[in-house]
């Protein structure tokens, strides 16, 4: 076993002028220190930790079974803060109002800021079709006014306070969420609360936010990624509602009422189906005080009904659009649902695939080659389904050579390992930017939901950050051998296609 330490930029058995040990600052036998600085790669079997301080200690001279690490043990350096971090503790608490609502905090006492988020289970998945985009629609109109606020007096208060106020919709929630000073939660959670019991949904502003909609459908329809994937997915889940464009259409839209909204607003806004979660300088009873005083009095409709899961077909879509100047290339196949034990090895196998800048397809496809700008593979995991894709837009004259690239790369990932070097990079961007995306309140506050929404309980850093380094190359190759499968991979081409055309045995790897 090898490990990756901070030493100096002199050679390894180089010795500085002795110091006490700087692992347990023992004084009266001077060790000779190393300082932090470049990486080395150090054999383990000489690797201890320093019982005092948690830190490594290297003895590349004696085996550990003749030497006993002790406070006079020699050549001391730190290592790398990375390999000895202490446990992270999270204190999570969470509460449950007698009429179901869920409560959910984190304290986050070195930051001035609390984000707080109103999530509803409900999203697009749950709507029939004829009201498809019923969810995101009310999503937009509880903006345009309530009992208590105008749409500008909602705007002019938020901005009064400095803070951020947003929503968005999702196939499976929705979510009302504000950032603010710690001072000001008060102001931000009855403005957020406003929004979410006392709507107006007044016709009018229905009328008028009907073309707002309508407008952005046809600014999305207008992107070419945009509606390569929306054709990919249409195709990918045909007859479901996770296939379905959370946006609606502009049949469904059009079509929107007040009744309507009014009576799925009183089943999706029901306690029982709602979840606070709130990250920063708070209190979990400052919190549950808040969430108690506006929605106690709310009154439980029943539990969700359950899901059903989609089924997955694997149609090769080809729309031809001579009018725009790139070819847009999506193939994917179905993946593991988001709280499934083999999450962790989807992760890795697409961040191999491509998921960063030091990925297969980003270096093959655009830095060799320089055949796309845009290359990369995504995961979209649901509570019962999943999905995983490649995305490339090229030239017309090159689509072939990149879709037989893409092929290429899902052959090779069936069929040899991936090397420990391209497997521990891809763990460690893993790591990096969970810990990097967890430093803020905003994204502290969506972990909490996430967690409560998918897993009904929360995971430390530390257990995840554990999950992923116990991916090995065995099961990133076996997890390749399933999905990449040429009877289940699902392709769309749009764009100018000068003749190009695709079968499933082209799709073979």
């Amino acid at each position: 076993m090898k490990m990756r330490v901070l030493m100096d930029h002199r050679d390894e058995g180089s010795q500085l002028s002795p110091n006490p040990c700087r692992i347990c600052s023992y004084k009266n036998r001077p060790s000779n220190s190393f300082r932090i600085c470049s990486y080395k790669t150090l054999n383990l079997k000489f690797f201890r930790i320093c019982s005092y301080k948690k830190t490594g200690v290297y003895t590349p001279s004696m085996p550990p079974a003749s030497h006993s690490l002790t406070r006079r043990s020699p050549l001391s350096f730190r290592v790398c803060h990375n390999a000895f971090m202490a446990p992270e503790i999270r204190n999570i608490q969470r509460h449950v109002l007698p009429n179901g609502l869920v409560v959910i905090t984190e304290p986050m006492s070195h930051v001035r800021s609390v984000s707080v988020g109103v999530w509803i289970r409900n999203g697009s998945r749950r709507e029939i079709p004829q009201e498809n985009g019923l969810a995101h629609f009310m999503e937009h109109m509880v903006f345009k006014g309530t009992e208590r606020r105008s749409a500008e007096a909602i705007a002019r208060e938020m901005d009064s306070i400095g803070g951020m106020l947003d929503a968005f919709t999702s196939k499976e929630q929705i979510c009302f969420n504000a950032k603010v000073l710690d001072q000001n939660l008060p102001i931000a959670f009855d403005i957020i609360s406003d929004l979410c019991l006392h709507p107006r949904f007044d016709s009018t502003d229905i009328k008028n936010e009907q073309q707002v909609v309508l407008e952005e459908i046809k600014m999305d329809m207008d992107n070419p990624e945009y509606l390569l994937h929306e054709t990919f997915t249409r195709g990918f889940w045909p007859e479901h509602p996770l296939g379905r464009p959370i946006l609606g259409t502009p049949d469904t839209v059009e079509k929107f009422s007040p009744a309507v909204l009014h009576n799925r607003f009183k089943e999706w806004f029901a306690p029982d189906h709602l979840l606070v979660t709130a990250a920063g300088n708070v209190t979990h009873d400052q919190v549950t005080d808040l969430v108690a005083k506006q929605f106690g009095h709310l009154q439980p409709t029943g539990g969700l009904e359950d899901n059903v899961a989609p089924q997955t077909s694997a149609p090769i879509q080809i729309d031809r659009k001579p009018d725009l100047k790139q070819v847009h290339l999506c193939l994917g196949v179905p993946s593991l649902p988001i709280a499934h034990d083999r999450r962790f090895v989807v992760a890795v196998l697409n961040n191999l695939l491509g998921g960063g800048m030091s990925s297969r397809l980003f270096q093959n496809i655009r830095e060799k080659r320089g055949l796309a700008y845009a290359v990369f593979s995504e995961v979209t995991p649901y509570s019962d389904a999943g999905m995983f894709t490649v995305y490339a837009g090229c030239a017309k004259e090159t689509i072939g050579q990149v879709l037989d690239l893409t092929l290429a790369e899902f052959r090779a990932l069936k069929e040899s390992p991936v090397s420990d070097e391209e497997l521990l990079r891809a763990k460690n961007h893993l790591k990096g930017s969970l810990m990097l995306s967890l430093e803020s309140t905003s994204s502290r506050m969506s972990n909490l939901a996430r967690q409560e929404l998918y897993f009904g309980r929360f995971f430390t850093l530390d257990e995840i950050l554990a999950s992923i380094e116990a991916v090995t190359r065995e099961d990133v190759q076996s997890l390749a051998q399933e999905f990449f499968r040429p009877e289940q991979i699902s392709a769309t081409v749009l764009g100018p296609l000068n003749g190009f055309t695709l079968d499933r045995n082209r799709l073979s790897c």
